[in-house]
């Protein structure tokens, strides 16, 4: 997994984002996130990819005993101890792929658009589950397929500069995508739906919810946001280990 988030340019972008300034009540998923959430008093939560702590805090004031955020990003891990430090909350500077996922630890495991930057999604579920207490819960918002299948991940616009649509190409093939965000070229991973719904459902997980982001009525009132509900750009799903 590569990591764009120590580059210094794309750090202080990220930064500037409106969900990295204000938090989980700048997410335009949030909304539906949050409600895919069991209760957490008394639960051990793992968050993948956890950037600032924003869900790492949101667990902690739920009532969660132990926490622990991972990231690969050295600046996003000193970043969150400074914005999200709580007595429940470890943090530390691990990849996704690195981490030892020791059996049956973890009540909850959650990870917010961290996953398509992960190549093997699969061997992840693998140990996901594996870590996950019986009957535990994992939560995790991913770059929707027709996001990370886009051409260029962007619209084909106007000669005004109007969105007129969202093109796809190569859906069917999985594997790395190389696209321009905040201002650095970054590489992702493109998965089908069938990848990752049929990768949880193989390695023992029961579906719960599959949802679609969509922005929020306040959010659709901003001009320019009505060009969002065009494109699905999120996919959030709760899976439960059986």
């Amino acid at each position: 997994m590569k990591n764009e988030y120590d580059n210094e340019k794309f750090f202080k972008e990220y930064a500037n984002m409106s969900r990295s300034k204000d938090g989980l009540s700048a997410a335009g998923e949030w909304h539906q996130l949050r409600l895919l959430f069991p209760s957490l008093r008394g639960k051990t939560v793992l968050d993948l990819g956890c950037g600032y702590g924003w869900h790492c805090a949101f667990v902690a004031e739920q009532g969660a005993v132990q926490v622990l955020g991972l990231d690969l990003s050295r600046k996003m891990i000193e970043e969150a101890k400074k914005r999200n430090a709580k007595k429940q909350i470890e943090y530390r500077v691990c990849g996704i792929e690195e981490y030892e996922y020791p059996e049956q630890m973890w009540d909850c495991v959650v990870s917010n658009l961290a996953l398509h930057y992960i190549e093997n999604i699969e061997n992840i579920f693998q140990k996901v589950h594996r870590t996950l207490k019986p009957g535990g819960v994992f939560i995790f918002n991913i770059e929707h397929p027709i996001f990370t299948a886009g051409v260029g991940q962007d619209w084909i616009y106007s000669e005004t500069g109007k969105p007129q649509y969202w093109p796809v190409d190569h859906y069917f093939i999985p594997g790395e995508r190389r696209t321009h965000f905040l201002g650095c070229d970054v590489v992702k991973q493109h998965h089908t739906l069938t990848q990752i719904l049929m990768g949880l459902l193989d390695n023992g997980f029961g579906l719960e919810t599959v949802e679609e982001a969509k922005p929020p009525e306040e959010m659709m009132r901003i001009p320019g946001m009505q060009d969002e509900l065009r494109r699905p750009m999120m996919l959030l799903v709760k899976a439960r280990k059986k």
